[in-house]
């Protein structure tokens, strides 16, 4: 039985057509995912993402766990609400998940993970924390909100009280500030669109409130539909498509999410550094499609040195042609040929993101 969160009543009432979405019911459009995206782009957009699970660490051992627990390093949270991208990775270097860990104070961290992995990132979360003084605890009763676009900060910080106000004005990418407590707002400037704006979490109680409050200013209800076409044209990984628990982040262009200088016994650093030593036999690259057709996930990638796979692929709104990202041999080059339905149509290899603040950064 498929779960829901607690804007799920306004998403039926807006029109929204809801998909299963790892177990959950949300809403992949609500008429027209063109304009949702287009939107983002180019004023404001609000996705609801309560379906991510928000997950506290705290403790004397918070900071010695999540170091030994991340690929990245939390030991470079110097400034509390400072926030890292990281993988957390299997014994052997594979991708568990993806997540955001936030910096909350001495032994505090905020860690979000994804819907479709969030029981299993738990799970492997808890088993590992068991041997650090720390304790774990999951937000169930927090809702999360995601507003962006060129709009999206000035649309949104009207709806804070002044003290919210002035913390969210005060935001530099990606920090989070936070007032009210423990179940108050936190407020983070990040995002999965390649745009500026918020990533909001509150009581789930007060998530229905805030909702038609951001509408009402303006902001346009947008679906998944659009956050995966604006996430591919900002070059930024999905979980389960372009990397997964058989691939590591060094053949998934995520090499920089990996701290290895610092002297500490991470899990999965092993495999990494063999794997660094032997040499990357494939890599994530970004493709753009030459010819009329549409790229997709799980199309054949032909190359002179050998065989690959789109990840994910789609239809840029803003490009208006057809992109994806593709893991193929290390030693491919500029140019490839993608089947698409029987047919081998060229690609130009390019490094991601295809578009940075609604404009193509591609290299003509």
């Amino acid at each position: 039985m498929t779960q829901q969160t607690p804007l799920y009543a306004q998403h039926v009432a807006l029109g929204a057509r809801v998909v299963d979405f790892g177990g959950w019911d949300m809403p992949l459009h609500y008429g027209s995912q063109l304009d949702e995206h287009h939107a983002v782009r180019r004023d404001a957009g609000v996705f609801d993402v309560s379906h991510m699970r928000a997950v506290d660490v705290a403790g004397p051992g918070a900071t010695p766990f999540l170091r030994h627990l991340l690929a990245n390093d939390v030991q470079r949270l110097q400034h509390p609400g400072k926030a890292l991208y990281s993988c957390m990775l299997n014994e052997q270097g594979g991708v568990l998940d993806d997540l955001i860990v936030y910096y909350r104070g001495p032994g505090r961290y905020r860690v979000v993970v994804n819907a479709g992995t969030a029981a299993k990132d738990l799970v492997w979360i808890r088993a590992r924390a068991a041997a650090f003084d720390v304790e774990v605890v999951e937000r169930a009763d927090l809702a999360m909100v995601a507003v962006q676009g060129p709009t999206a900060r000035d649309r949104t910080v009207g709806l804070f009280d002044a003290a919210g106000r002035a913390a969210a004005l005060a935001l530099e990418p990606f920090f989070a500030a936070e007032w009210g407590g423990e179940a108050g707002m936190f407020v983070a400037r990040t995002g999965y669109t390649g745009e500026d704006g918020f990533e909001i979490m509150l009581p789930a109680g007060e998530v229905v409130a805030f909702w038609r409050r951001l509408l009402a200013a303006g902001v346009r209800p947008c679906g998944l539909g659009a956050r995966d076409t604006l996430r591919l044209e900002a070059g930024m990984n999905l979980y389960g498509n372009d990397m997964d628990e058989t691939t590591t982040p060094l053949e998934s262009g995520l090499a920089w999410t990996v701290a290895l200088g610092a002297p500490r016994d991470f899990i999965g650093r092993a495999a990494l550094e063999a794997q660094q030593r032997a040499g990357l036999s494939r890599k994530l690259v970004g493709l753009l499609l030459d010819e009329r057709g549409i790229l997709r996930a799980h199309q054949t990638v032909y190359s002179p040195a050998g065989e690959g796979q789109t990840t994910s692929g789609t239809y840029s709104p803003t490009l208006e042609r057809s992109i994806a990202l593709a893991r193929v041999p290390a030693a491919t080059g500029g140019e490839v040929e993608v089947d698409i339905r029987g047919k081998r149509l060229r690609a130009r290899v390019v490094r991601p993101p295809f578009v940075r603040h609604g404009k193509s950064v591609i290299v003509p």
